[in-house]
């Protein structure tokens, strides 16, 4: 496919990029390449430009990101004893996993860590606090430009991906982004289908040719909040962490189809307009301390305190790493009641309505290689 400009809309070239590939049969497995990152026939070559790069070279840390045609692409990074990140798939228990091949992993061992089961067999989450620096982000696309603007599946993820690492500080607007291609990808997109939250690329890798955009449009500034809905709160709980942590920065962190919030003179800092009551997905300073349940005693009316169950717990783990855990996922309770030679623990918050919101957000959690249980326990007695 020659680049010209097609379609009238994001979608409409989404589509015609999709249906081109598969009647040309030029995607590969997994097809239909339709409402994908599209695997293409060629991706491995193209990937093979990747550490020729001047920006590869000189990078410790590199994010990939986990789709099938970037797989070449997470085997070089390992091969160069370079640092890997990938994405949590759909962002569910967090921002990066770090893949730890074994010690002395062969070339083999290596290309299997690369894949998406090894993805899973052989990755290390890494929290919010870890003070990652990224070097170098690779991304996938469904169409780019020469100049470097960038059209994915639609859902986001990866604009979020690079929006929530500007928030922790792990990239700035120097950090060069890749993305690997096939040739009919690279078509012309109109600059009107830009918008705000859109990332922009530095070099595009083909199978036959390596594009430098030289593109000067800003890089997002981080998370735009208006366009994040409570579904997706709902969906990626390190949000709620990440969303805290600018609110208690005085930031705006208004979502999309809440009201605009009153603000107090000379105060940068979102006043709700139900000031005095805390949303229950929003740690608020109590997160700092897990062992004492805050607050006043309940009066008259007031909502009884609900517990959390969680099993499983690893017999080598400690309070402090699930502690972590949840500070991480912007679930902290009031209380948290540890029972290591159990194997468990019990979370304390607020209502029932905040514990169920726990146990939604905290399930396929892990500590070390175990996923833990999570479940509402049987309210008692505060002895």
């Amino acid at each position: 496919m020659e680049p010209r400009a097609v379609g009238v809309s994001k979608q409409d070239i989404r589509e015609q990029i999709w249906d081109h590939m598969e009647s040309q049969n030029l995607a590969d497995f997994p097809r239909p390449v339709h409402h994908r990152i599209p695997n293409f026939k060629g991706a491995s070559h193209a990937a093979e430009q990747l550490p020729r790069l001047q920006a590869f070279k000189t990078a410790r840390t590199i994010k990939v990101n986990p789709d099938a045609p970037q797989k070449n692409a997470r085997f070089f990074v390992l091969e160069s004893n370079k640092t890997l990140l990938v994405p949590t798939p759909r962002l569910r228990t967090g921002l990066f996993n770090k893949i730890t091949p074994p010690p002395g992993a062969t070339k083999d061992i290596l290309r299997k860590c690369a894949t998406s089961q090894g993805v899973r067999n052989y990755s290390v989450p890494i929290g919010l606090d870890s003070r990652v620096l990224v070097d170098l982000v690779v991304v996938g696309s469904v169409a780019v430009s020469e100049k470097g603007w960038r059209i994915g599946k639609g859902e986001g993820y990866a604009d979020l991906e690079y929006a929530m690492m500007v928030s922790i500080g792990a990239v700035s607007k120097e950090t060069p982004v890749v993305t690997i291609v096939h040739d009919c990808q690279v078509v012309d997109i109109p600059e009107e289908l830009l918008e705000e939250h859109d990332i922009a690329v530095d070099y595009i890798l083909t199978p036959t040719r390596v594009i430098t955009t030289g593109c000067e449009r800003p890089q997002p500034m981080g998370i735009t909040w208006s366009k994040i809905s409570r579904e997706m709160m709902e969906k990626i709980p390190v949000l709620r962490s990440l969303r805290a942590r600018e609110q208690q920065a005085g930031k705006d962190v208004t979502l999309q189809g809440e009201h605009q919030h009153l603000r107090e003179p000379g105060r940068q800092q979102a006043v709700p307009l139900n000031a005095g009551r805390r949303p229950p997905d929003t740690p608020g300073p109590e997160a700092n301390s897990m062992e004492a349940a805050r607050g006043s005693p309940a009066g008259e009316g007031a909502p009884l305190a609900a517990d959390v169950y969680v099993g499983n717990l690893p017999r080598d783990a400690r309070v402090s790493d699930l502690k972590r855990a949840l500070r991480e996922l912007g679930s902290v309770p009031l209380r948290l009641t540890w029972q290591g030679l159990q194997r468990r623990a019990f979370l304390r918050y607020p209502d029932s309505a905040a514990a169920q919101q726990a146990v939604s957000c905290l399930q396929g959690l892990r500590l070390g290689t175990d996923t833990l249980r999570v479940a509402l326990a049987r309210q008692q007695r505060d002895k």
